[in-house]
């Protein structure tokens, strides 16, 4: 009785409910896009660092974990190494270059044809290079050659053996350098841009500079160094001994700060309050979902105040009431999120490879599970008004 009560009002009176669902869709269409901007903006700040092989990363002491305010010298490698446990170490450091184009980027509104990625140096061979999907690794410390990571091969249409011109500021001129790809990688942003890997040598030559000293001969630093340890299998012993390590780096080996690598990316500046920022946007969104229906059902149970007295007056049980209620809820609800799912992930098809928006399965399902509650949710208040329905004063009889 209860869901025949429930589709046939929901098919009479299909136009507004129709209505609702849209604003469901609406809704739906927010959260996603909200989920996959924090995965999407989360992924170009910490994607680099995220993906690493290496187990432990080694920073300068007291910079508070900052990348951009680390430095530690080519002498730390070797004092690293002959620490025992450890299996392999690399130096990593980062920049800022632009790519000359031949045609502008899309979403660019410069005129100069340039596309701007994060370079990033590494010890060929070393941990911090990232392994290619095409062609082959770096092959030798002084060459001018670079991995380029995914988003940089779409936005330039580069690809494995072409030869492209990095520009970089010497003190206060523009200074340009040809490079060839030898490899693509997957996509591996950082800072909010996309990345190419060039050897350690080259990378110092090419690197914007405030001033430029050709004379100088002084030691070579980088911003971390990432190391590799000799972990066991099991994952409780790896964690253990992943912390012996951390104590023995920094005992060992003076003026540095040894972490893991999810507590590298968490403390890369702005991640954390960028993604509490959006989530609380996201959890905001769903409240609203919940007021909203919440609302209309609660004025579909005031007006329908006098049919429910006579549901209750010819002996129809509360619980029939309440099945047909909460039908309506989850088939309105149900209804709208896939609408509102289904149109956000066509129209984000459409978006330019510039707009961070990632979605992954694990952002989306979460999503559509919390929005697929807030209708059974915020219908509970309008059920539980027509449960209190009296039916003689419903139909005006009582005194």
């Amino acid at each position: 009785m209860g869901p025949f009560l429930a589709f046939k009002e929901l098919w009479r009176s299909k136009g507004r409910y129709l209505l609702v669902s849209l604003v469901v869709a609406l809704i739906t269409a927010l959260v996603l896009f909200i989920a996959g901007l924090a995965e999407g903006l989360g992924a170009g700040n910490i994607e680099y660092l995220s993906k690493l092989n290496a187990d432990l990363l080694l920073y300068q002491e007291d910079v508070e974990v900052s990348i951009a305010a680390s430095r530690l010298g080519r002498s730390k490698l070797n004092d690293v190494m002959r620490v025992p446990g450890i299996i392999d170490v690399g130096p990593i450091s980062f920049s800022r270059v632009s790519i000359v184009l031949d045609e502008p980027p899309m979403m660019s509104r410069s005129d100069d044809p340039t596309l701007d990625v994060s370079l990033i140096k590494v010890e060929p061979g070393e941990p911090g290079e990232p392994t290619v999907l095409q062609g082959e690794q770096l092959r030798n410390r002084r060459g001018k050659e670079a991995i380029i990571d995914l988003n940089v091969a779409r936005q330039t249409s580069l690809q494995v053996g072409d030869e492209f011109t990095i520009k970089s500021i010497q003190g206060t001129e523009e200074e340009f350098y040809t490079l060839q790809v030898v490899g693509i990688t997957d996509s591996r942003q950082y800072s909010i841009q996309p990345s190419i890997t060039v050897p350690f040598l080259t990378g110092e030559e090419i690197k914007p500079k405030a001033v430029v000293d050709r004379s100088a001969s002084s030691e070579l630093d980088s911003n971390i160094i990432a190391v590799r340890v000799d972990k066991p299998a099991d994952p409780q012993g790896a964690a253990a001994f992943l912390d012996l390590m951390k104590s023995r780096l920094e005992n060992q080996v003076s003026g540095i700060e040894v972490v893991d690598i999810q507590t590298a990316y968490e403390n890369t500046p702005g991640y954390s309050a960028q993604q509490g920022t959006l989530n609380t946007q996201r959890y905001f969104a769903l409240i609203i979902g919940v007021l909203v229906l919440g609302g209309f059902f609660q004025i579909q149970a005031l007006q329908k105040v006098p049919q429910i007295g006579v549901l209750k007056a010819i002996g129809a049980p509360n619980g029939v009431i309440a099945v047909a209620q909460i039908i309506q809820t989850i088939v309105v609800t149900t209804f709208g999120v896939g609408l509102g799912a289904l149109g956000t992930l066509a129209l984000a098809q459409g978006l330019p490879p510039g707009i961070p928006i990632v979605f992954t399965q694990q952002s989306v399902g979460t999503a559509v599970l919390s929005l697929l509650l807030i209708g059974p949710l915020g219908g509970l208040v309008s059920v539980r008004y027509s449960l209190a329905v009296e039916p003689l004063k419903a139909l005006g009889l009582g005194g």
